[in-house]
């Protein structure tokens, strides 16, 4: 399947309306704001554990797999299990948190495909076509991170950015939720990626990914929930890469991947965070990375690993 068969906003949309069609058993509750349909699956709405797990997908495009995996290694925790056959796609094109909506007194981290049907943001410069280039469009489909719902100046700032024909779609949790607990620790391949990206690795070489990373305890506010969620990537991560490309490139890249390449790397998200006046663009780029990253080479047939787990310092960012 090639990039412009992908239609990512479709196939989200259609998860969405799942989560419409079923927001009781969800725990989500939906409204109408400034004409878009926005769903609250953990701002005021108590959302959970498998409202979490189907907001992943949403900003997956529905193509990855999402879900909860029993313990493993140090910590007593679930492992937030994802795995993609579309890494560029799911996670670059939809997934990554790269529209800063910031308007008035509303700020949120916007993520989804609605991304791809924009293409503001320089990184689509270098990433495929996805929704077909057609007019039409049905859908536009986000997700939102943020502690309060979406006013109406926020959502015509969104709607400036997108095809006038589109119907914009929304769904937003807080970072202290579980719902959105569950959608940031899901970006463990997506992290990966974007640091290959950054690293100038060809992204035409990945054929399929999976990641986990320890699902923390909800925190007791947004910003806790940004430094435990970080932490279970940047100190619990594993993540597989599947490419077909020379050796020599995986070896003069990989090490360079993992979040342990960063000198700002042992100390907890949130302390780095606060030197950072709560500034992520302040904050070191090569420190956004998944703490291990395994190569499989389908050419050679050769497997290389990169960078190593920190759990006691998980311990101390999850106060477990």
């Amino acid at each position: 399947m090639n990039g412009s068969q992908l239609l990512l906003n479709s196939r989200a949309a259609g998860l969405l309306q799942t989560a419409s069609s079923r927001a009781a058993v969800l725990r989500v509750s939906t409204a109408e704001t400034a004409g878009a349909e926005v769903l609250d699956f953990g701002v005021s709405a108590e959302g959970g554990l498998e409202a979490g797990l189907l907001l992943a997908r949403i900003c997956l495009a529905d193509l990855a797999d999402v879900r909860l995996i029993p313990a493993a290694g140090a910590l007593p925790l679930p492992q937030v299990w994802v795995q993609t056959d579309h890494p560029v796609a799911a996670c670059l094109c939809s997934q990554y948190a790269g529209w800063k909506i910031q308007v008035d007194d509303y700020f949120a981290m916007g993520s989804g495909p609605m991304r791809a049907l924009a293409r503001t943001e320089e990184l689509f410069t270098e990433l495929p076509e996805t929704e077909g280039g057609a007019a039409g469009f049905a859908a536009a489909v986000g997700v939102l991170e943020a502690g309060q719902m979406p006013n109406a100046a926020a959502i015509d700032s969104i709607r400036s950015q997108l095809p006038e024909d589109s119907r914009l779609h929304l769904a937003v949790a807080r970072t202290a939720s579980q719902a959105g607990n569950i959608q940031v620790v899901a970006r463990s391949v997506e992290t990966a990626l974007h640091k290959l990206h950054s690293l100038h690795f060809p992204l035409d070489v990945l054929i399929s990914g999976t990641g986990s990373a320890p699902l923390p305890p909800v925190a007791k506010h947004d910003l806790q929930g940004i430094g435990r969620t970080n932490d279970a990537i940047l100190y619990g991560a594993t993540v597989n890469l599947w490419v077909r490309c020379e050796d020599d490139l995986i070896t003069a890249t990989g090490p360079r991947v993992p979040s342990g390449s960063s000198a700002a790397h042992g100390q907890t998200f949130l302390s780095l965070f606060k030197a950072a006046n709560h500034d992520f663009y302040a904050m070191d780029a090569a420190l956004f990375s998944p703490a291990v990253v395994v190569f499989h080479n389908v050419r050679t047939g050769r497997s290389f690993q990169f960078g190593q787990h920190v759990p006691q310092l998980l311990r101390e960012s999850f106060g477990i």
